[in-house]
């Protein structure tokens, strides 16, 4: 079996696992985070309604973040925490989309708790 094929399918059994588990309501909405080899993507979502309400990305942003990934993680971090205020949501379920809790993911999720987001 191919190397990277392999290693995709962990990623997805992972995932799968961690969602059976996990579940966004009105009162305490899910905080989905995505990562790319050059992007970073965050979204809130309320499952009960299946409903985003919030999405903040890395791509096409008019002001550009510079930096290493992890800065432009915890940039996104502090700035979803900061909307997500706005509309009112202060609780959420963390979902690291079977990454693991480390770099990049601890980072932004570090970046939202400071703004006033609980996990």
């Amino acid at each position: 079996m191919n190397r990277l094929f392999k290693k995709q399918q962990n990623l997805l059994q992972r995932k799968r696992k961690i969602r059976r588990s996990i579940r966004g309501t009105a009162e305490r909405p899910r905080l989905c985070v995505y990562v790319s080899n050059k992007h970073i993507s965050a979204q809130i979502i309320d499952d009960d309604k299946q409903h985003t309400i919030l999405s903040i990305s890395t791509v096409g942003r008019d002001k550009k973040l510079t930096g290493t990934m992890t800065d432009k993680s915890a940039a996104i971090g502090e700035e979803i925490a900061k909307q997500a205020t706005k509309k009112k949501v202060k609780q959420v379920v963390f979902d690291r989309n079977g990454r693991l809790y480390h770099g990049r993911i601890q980072a932004l999720a570090d970046a939202a708790r400071k703004n006033g987001l609980e996990f």
